[in-house]
């Protein structure tokens, strides 16, 4: 997708972002959604630059290998309303690999072509709501191992394997990203690129994973998270896969407590993000009230960077982050900050209420361990 007139700079400064959903959360009009990459920046299918903003929607990733669903909560069109709501035009849907491939025991009823068929419609909702879809590996394993949580790294024996169905299944659709794993930790940059043995299983590196896509005529734009949980961009742009279609995008996530602090946003992002178009692809804090995100999202505009909140689900403080209280959409303390600043961004004169205190007084929580009974077993490192 060829980049139809030159970006200003005075475009450039204000982050320019482009959002297809409505505020009212009616189905979008106007022409199909496409998304591409030109230079450092991700286009719509005129070549108008656009950022994705938006929410992750975890549940994809556990329920099915738990054994007790496909998504966790809703996901009718009232629901995907609710988020429209909020001036998103994006959302992140993690998967778990023996689900979407069917294998190693997960039950038929949340498998293979069931899973498939589930992920494919909610899919095809999202796009009727003006909404671009991330799929990302989240949740897999080696072998015969259940894929019940993360791993360091994707897995060499099923990775291949799950993108080039995903890739194969979605090539039709250019509203959608590839995020090709969740968060690479414990590894160096060489194995990230060209996979290892360390963790005691081969690991599949990032160069074989983006052969896997593109050998399928997909040529959407993929995302590859760095190491540290994505949280080190430092050496991605030296180790960057060779892609045929020219349409990489470094994913971030950003957590209070991650290495890559506000000093590091201006030295390492901000540098790559003049390379590359980069994507927050979640963004939180643990302390229950959204300062961070806040001091983030202002930084982001102003460097024309991405960003997904993570998560569009019920949970609380103590067990998981969470933006809602109910998939009406009504948001948590924490969520009020995403909320009030998308609704600021799409709309310049609306007064920026998550600067300041609100009547709805915080609460998201990303702690670093593990969350317990039919919550993701997912971890992030406060390294």
């Amino acid at each position: 997708m060829g980049l139809r007139g030159r970006l200003t700079a005075a475009a450039l400064s204000l982050g320019v972002i482009a959002l297809t959903a409505p505020a009212s959360g009616a189905l979008a009009a106007g022409p199909p959604l496409s998304i591409g990459v030109a230079s450092n920046h991700l286009v719509d299918g005129n070549g108008t630059p656009i950022r994705l903003l938006g929410v992750n929607r975890s549940g994809t990733e556990y329920a099915c290998i738990q054994g007790w669903g496909i998504f966790d909560g809703p996901n009718d069109a009232t629901s995907v309303a609710a988020m429209a709501a909020w001036h998103i035009n994006a959302v992140r849907v993690p998967l778990n690999e023996d689900c979407w491939l069917g294998i190693n025991g997960v039950a038929a009823t949340y498998a293979g072509t069931a899973y498939r068929s589930a992920i494919q419609s909610y899919v095809n909702l999202l796009h009727q709501y003006g909404l671009y879809a991330i799929l990302d590996l989240h949740w897999n394993a080696a072998g015969t191992s259940q894929a019940t949580g993360q791993q360091v790294m994707p897995d060499a024996d099923h990775a291949g394997a799950f993108w080039t169905s995903v890739a194969s299944f979605f090539k039709a659709d250019p509203a959608v990203l590839f995020d090709l794993y969740n968060e690479p930790h414990d590894v160096t940059w060489s194995c990230w690129l060209n996979g290892c043995t360390s963790p005691g299983w081969t690991t599949a590196g990032m160069q074989s994973l983006v052969d896997a896509v593109r050998s399928t005529g997909a040529t959407q734009p993929i995302m590859l998270g760095g190491l540290a949980w994505a949280n080190d961009l430092s050496g991605w742009l030296a180790n960057q896969p060779v892609d045929p279609a020219h349409a990489l995008v470094a994913s971030f996530h950003n957590y209070n407590f991650n290495v890559c602090a506000p000093s590091c946003w201006d030295s390492t992002v901000a540098t790559l993000a003049g390379q590359v178009p980069v994507v927050t692809g979640e963004m939180g804090e643990n302390d229950c009230l959204h300062g961070y995100i806040d001091q983030y999202m202002a930084w982001a505009d102003a460097h024309g960077i991405s960003y997904l909140g993570w998560t569009w689900d019920t949970w609380n403080c103590s067990n998981g982050p969470a933006l809602i209280t109910d998939y009406a959409g009504t948001p948590t303390a924490f969520g009020i900050g995403l909320r009030d600043h998308l609704a600021a961004v799409a709309n310049p004169l609306r007064p920026q209420w998550g600067r300041r205190a609100s009547p709805l007084t915080s609460s998201l929580t990303l702690a670093p361990y593990r969350y317990a009974v039919q919550r993701p077993l997912r971890r992030l490192s406060p390294q």
